[in-house]
Parts: C-alpha cells; sequence; structure tokens
C-alpha cells in the first residue's frame, strides 16, 4: 500500500503516515540504512509506474543518498521531499518561528497542567494555528491533522503527547530540548537541586535563581549544553513560568526525567 502511494501526484497526510512507518522498520522515528536504500528504490520505482518524474528535491535526495549506506532521515526530511498535501507538518513548524514562542503555546494548550498535551488539547493547538495563519479547514481535516500529529510525535503510545516529544515540531537547531535529554535527572535528585536554587524559599524560581542553576548546569555539562546560549535556555524556560514564577512542576518539564 506504501508503495502505491508514493505513485500519488499528492500525498495525504494519513497516506505520509503509512509510508515512513512502512519504511521506518524498527520503529526508532528514523528511515535508514537499508530502510533508506529500500525507500529510495522503491520511490524511484513508483514514480516510474506512475509516469511521473522525479522531482527536483527528490533528484536532490537520491543523489545525496543513493551510495550512502550510513545515510539516515527523519519525519521533517521526508515530508520535505514527498508531495505531501498542504505539507502540514512544515506549515504546524513554520508557525512555531522559536523554543521560547513554542513553550509560551504548550502552557496555554496543556490546559490541566498535566504536563501532557491530549489529543483534545492538540486539536486545540493545531486550530488555533491554522486559524493564526487563516488557512481554509474542515473539522474532518482537522481531525485527520490531529490523529496524525499524535501518531507521529507519540513515541511511546500512550495517546498523548509529553513536552520533549511534542518538541519534535521544532527545527533540530531551535529545539534545545533535545540537550536537555542528556541531563535530567532523578525525581529525588531535582528536587533537591530546585530547593538548593529556590534561594528564598518561596516554591518557585525567578529568572535570576534559574540564570545560576544553568550556568552551573552548562559548567557541569560542557559537552552537551552551551554557555553562550544560556540567554536562549532561559527565556525558553521562563516561558513556561507562571508570570516569571517557574514553579516546580514547570521546571520538571525540562529537567526531570520522571513524572512529578
Amino acid at each position: 500500500m506504501a508503495n502505491a502511494y508514493l505513485q500519488g501526484v499528492e500525498i495525504s497526510a494519513s497516506q505520509f503516515l503509512d509510508i515512513f512507518h512502512h519504511y521506518d522498520n524498527d520503529g526508532n522515528g528514523f528511515i535508514e540504512g537499508k530502510e533508506l536504500q529500500n525507500f529510495i528504490k522503491e520511490l524511484q520505482q513508483a514514480r516510474k509506474q506512475a509516469g511521473l518524474e522525479l522531482t527536483d528535491k527528490m533528484k536532490a535526495f537520491v543523489e545525496k543518498y543513493e551510495q550512502n549506506a550510513d545515510g539516515k532521515i527523519g519525519i521533517i526530511e521526508l515530508v520535505q521531499i514527498l508531495p505531501t498535501e498542504e505539507n502540514f507538518l512544515l506549515f504546524f513548524r513554520q508557525q512555531l518561528k522559536s523554543c521560547a514562542e513554542f513553550m509560551e503555546a504548550w502552557r496555554i494548550y496543556d490546559a490541566d497542567h498535566s504536563g501532557y498535551i491530549e489529543a483534545d488539547e492538540l486539536k486545540n493547538f493545531l486550530k488555533d494555528l491554522l486559524q493564526r495563519a487563516k488557512k481554509p479547514y474542515d473539522e474532518k481535516k482537522l481531525e485527520e491533522y490531529t490523529l496524525t500529529t499524535l501518531k507521529i510525535f507519540d513515541s511511546n503510545k500512550d495517546g498523548k503527547l509529553c513536552l520533549s516529544e511534542m518538541a519534535r515540531l521544532l527545527p533540530d537547531n531551535e529545539n534545545f530540548l533535545l540537550k536537555f535529554q542528556g541531563v535530567k535527572m532523578a525525581r529525588k535528585e531535582f528536587n533537591k537541586i530546585f530547593e538548593l536554587y529556590d534561594k528564598d524559599r518561596n516554591g518557585y524560581m525567578d529568572e535570576n535563581e534559574l540564570d545560576a542553576l544553568l550556568k552551573d548546569l552548562c559548567e557541569k555539562n560542557n559537552k552537551v549544553l552551551e554557555a553562550n546560549k544560556i540567554s536562549t535556555y532561559k527565556s525558553a524556560i521562563m516561558a513556561l513560568s507562571d508570570g516569571g514564577k517557574l514553579y516546580r512542576t514547570e521546571l520538571a518539564l525540562v529537567l526531570c526525567a520522571e513524572e512529578m
């Protein structure tokens, strides 16, 4: 079925997802190695059978990866190659121009402050992005975008998105959460750290307290975190705060490896 979809002049969001899952055999979120070689071969065959030329983007992609046994692409690279209907993932990515903007959106749409965005919250999030861009849509299309986005980014298949899963919508250079994956800590250690840097013991961190914590984290984890990006990290994390008050549960979304 995925092979047949490759013959399409335009691929729907759900067809795109089927294609990605078909070639991502091990389910690790990438098409790589032999998976990628199979995809390239079948893409060329499918286009030929449909009497369609490879697009310029497809040609450039084939040239780059055809002889590269170690090649690897993710979902965003794939959506740029295939003629996906309205390129819906790229559209949503373009609406979130920075990590701080993404974090602000997270705070709004995680309406129950559960630390997750569930299907109905995700639907509202995508709906507002579409309305903000004055993009036409109907309820059926919105439902398809919601379910497809959920299926793409819900890596542990629990039917909801945590912050790091949802952040995969961001370009890698904007997604500082990828770097913080390497410094997340157990709940007990996180609680100790929070209490240590909450100098005035008022139950939240202000910008100065967070700044001190980030400086120490960067010094301790200098192979992962970049000291010259502290201000970027800080503005993105503070976007989760309540009027400049960063509570324990909000910081835990970034630094704690366990649920609070």
